[in-house]
């Protein structure tokens, strides 16, 4: 069994290109022996936003805190705190904060995806980019 505060574990930056303002703390990962999932806590800074993309592999999202939109393929979805988001494999998204505030949220996705491709959406011009 773990219990720990979320803001005891560290938080790092968003390494993937297309990202600004975002960090992201793994809650709960492989290291945990967790055997499925791992749950992921995402912060963006007002004005930020994680890379618009896509992957094989589903996610659960729980909005903590905050004001932002999901961009569901080129349709933004507005998020605030207590909603609750699953993005199906494939479906090409990007969270953005909105508000004057930090966005929460917890993210939940399954181990395989660590070895899976993420590919960001072509956006001004960019060809996709396979990470």
């Amino acid at each position: 069994m773990k219990i720990v505060a979320a803001e005891q574990v560290a938080s790092q930056p968003v390494a993937m290109e297309g990202a600004s303002g975002c960090r992201v703390r793994w809650l709960v990962g492989e290291q945990d022996q967790a055997p499925n999932f791992a749950m992921r806590h995402f912060e963006v800074e007002p004005g930020g936003y994680t890379p618009r993309h896509f992957h094989p592999y589903e996610h659960e999202v729980y909005v903590l805190d905050g004001e932002g939109v999901l961009i569901d393929g080129d349709v933004p979805r507005p998020l605030r705190a207590g909603d609750v988001a699953y993005i199906a494999p494939d479906e090409v998204h990007q969270f953005r904060n909105v508000g004057d505030r930090p966005l929460k949220f917890l993210c939940l996705i399954p181990h395989a995806a660590s070895r899976m491709s993420v590919t960001t959406a072509p956006e001004c011009g960019r060809e996709p980019q396979g990470s």
